[in-house]
């Protein structure tokens, strides 16, 4: 290969990573994407856990790369074709409300991780908090918090997780 073909491919593999990473930085402000590269580019949403799965099954099952799909700056895996298919046909359906941040956390002005494992379907929403003790306080008062976590959710939502510390 020509030494001048050779800086050609190089310039275009780095456009194309910066490019990824810029998109990846900004979904991060709206999406809890875990950090890492995936197949299809973004960082995955819902730690690669299926999002369908919560609906259908009624448990975190996880994805795998060979069915994901990106959707919002995010890769979205899925445990089979079918998941695939019904995300595509209605990804707002299967999207983890708040982006996939802690919903106890964002009803009080925070970005937390959302931990796939705690989980919650509330009026046809997916919602994910921090851990089983976090859960357990967003428990006590469910229309309460997402009342409060709407609201806040208007305010925080393009903000970088570190800065509302």
């Amino acid at each position: 290969m020509s030494k001048w073909k050779t800086l050609a491919v190089s310039a275009a593999m780095a456009v194309a990573v910066l490019g990824s990473a810029v998109s990846s930085a900004f979904a991060a402000a709206e999406i809890n994407v875990a950090p890492g590269r995936t197949l299809k580019g973004p960082g995955l949403a819902v730690h690669g856990f299926d999002p369908v799965a919560y609906f259908t099954q009624k448990k975190a099952v996880q994805g795998t790369a060979t069915y994901s799909v990106v959707h919002g700056g995010a890769t979205y895996r899925f445990a089979n074709a079918a998941h695939m298919r019904a995300f595509k046909k209605s990804p707002e359906k299967y999207v983890p409300a708040f982006g996939g941040f802690c919903a106890y956390g964002v009803s009080v002005g925070a970005k937390f991780d959302g931990d796939p494992r705690y989980w919650r379907i509330v009026d046809g929403k997916l919602y994910l908090n921090l851990n089983r003790e976090i859960q357990r306080t967003w428990l006590k008062d469910i229309p309460g918090n997402i009342k409060k976590a709407v609201k806040s959710w208007t305010k925080i939502k393009h903000k970088d997780p570190a800065s509302l510390s």
